[in-house]
């Protein structure tokens, strides 16, 4: 490997061997070099040893501000998915159980380099729905299908449903492999291999679909946050069709571009859409949440302008309700978004190129008559 790394922490014999048979110089700091070593040349990795930590020490914030490129891994003496969750918040790449066998260790530099060698990570759009049945898969398949008519060849589909997902259903597509397989070999997972775990459909769209069997590992947020990073490594756009009740799925969003939280103009899923909001703003940042309506009636009792006080942000996608055309193109796995004969279909089209940065005009609807009081339980 040719290069060096610098192990934080007291020492260990047996790991520095481990990777000087890597090719690695080896050179021992405390934590107090980590957060005062700011010359230049900085280590080419940096291994932090935590197993008697309670949580990740202050040295590695400083290090990655002051040396953001370089990768940060953790030795730790269980896999805990706090301590990891934290981990991947303060940048670190990879987190490591000791003892590590040789094995895994060479994973986890395999997928650094990997990273490296791929250039900057693709745009990632997560679709969630406020509640169930709102049109969370439709709008994530139209999306994808628009991106792949704009760069065919360069956008993924991840239904991210742990069992019984139907994006496959609506590109009319059958899946020998699933989120499972790639879910159950992370340590193997590169883009190669991710290529040989997606199906290409149709609608010019590649999709890694969900599994219709139980997973057979415990998936925590490290393992979904390693499978959208690979992912978004591989391809230009990715389109995640998110489980809205798995919390290691929502807590693994931070390489995505955009969140949209898909709502309609029922009461419970304009209240489930706010709270929704709310706590993804507050995760992730206001500036990467979107709300769009769904099924959109401009006749319903709660229009545009209820929906925009009660969940505090511009709706800027309107989807117009066509349920016959949505239902067809179900039933014949052709998405909407391949044609332009319905506004619904234009409707998706704009979406997807406001969210890809290119020019289009946006789809918008008059809101309703107001029933805010009801919204917000105010009289």
């Amino acid at each position: 490997m040719d290069s060096n790394i610098a192990l934080v922490g007291p020492g260990d014999r047996q790991l520095e061997g481990q990777l000087r048979a890597r090719g690695l110089s080896v050179v021992t700091w405390s934590e107090r070099d980590l957060a005062t070593r700011r010359t230049a040349p900085p280590p080419d990795f940096v291994m932090v040893d935590v197993r008697d930590e309670a949580q990740i020490p202050a040295a590695v914030d400083v290090f990655r501000h002051h040396h953001p490129s370089v990768p940060v891994m953790l030795l730790m003496s269980s896999l805990d998915p706090a301590l990891i969750l934290a981990a991947m918040r303060s940048g670190v790449k990879e987190c490591l159980q000791y003892p590590v066998a040789d094995e895994e260790l060479d994973a986890a530099f395999s997928r650094i380099v990997a990273a490296r060698d791929t250039g900057a990570a693709g745009e990632v759009f997560a679709f969630l729905g406020a509640k169930g049945g709102v049109g969370t898969t439709t709008a994530a398949v139209n999306v994808a299908t628009e991106l792949a008519r704009l760069h065919r060849g360069s956008v993924l589909l991840v239904d991210l449903h742990l069992a019984y997902g139907d994006a496959a259903v609506y590109l009319g597509t059958e899946a020998k492999f699933s989120v499972a397989d790639a879910l159950e070999n992370i340590r193997r997972l590169d883009a190669a291999y991710l290529k040989g775990l997606c199906v290409k459909t149709k609608a010019g769209v590649d999709l890694l679909a969900s599994p219709e069997r139980g997973i057979a590992v415990v998936v925590d947020t490290s393992r979904i946050r390693t499978l959208i990073d690979v992912v978004a490594h591989s391809y230009r756009y990715v389109v995640l069709d998110v489980c809205r009740t798995d919390p290691a799925v929502l807590d693994s969003l931070d390489p995505a571009t955009k969140i949209l939280v898909i709502a309609n103009q029922e009461l419970a899923t304009v209240r489930g859409a706010s709270r929704m909001a709310a706590t993804l703003n507050q995760r992730y940042g206001k500036d990467r949440v979107v709300v769009a309506v769904s099924r959109y009636d401009p006749n319903a009792g709660i229009g545009q302008s209820d929906i925009e006080r009660v969940v505090g942000s511009k709706i800027r996608h309107l989807l117009p309700s066509d349920y016959r055309v949505a239902v067809e193109a179900l039933n014949t796995g052709r998405p909407l978004a391949i044609s332009n004969e319905t506004r619904l279909a234009g409707a998706f089209k704009t979406l997807a190129r406001e969210l890809a940065g290119l020019s289009s005009e946006t789809y918008s609807t008059a809101g309703g008559r107001s029933i805010f009081g009801r919204l917000t339980g105010r009289s």
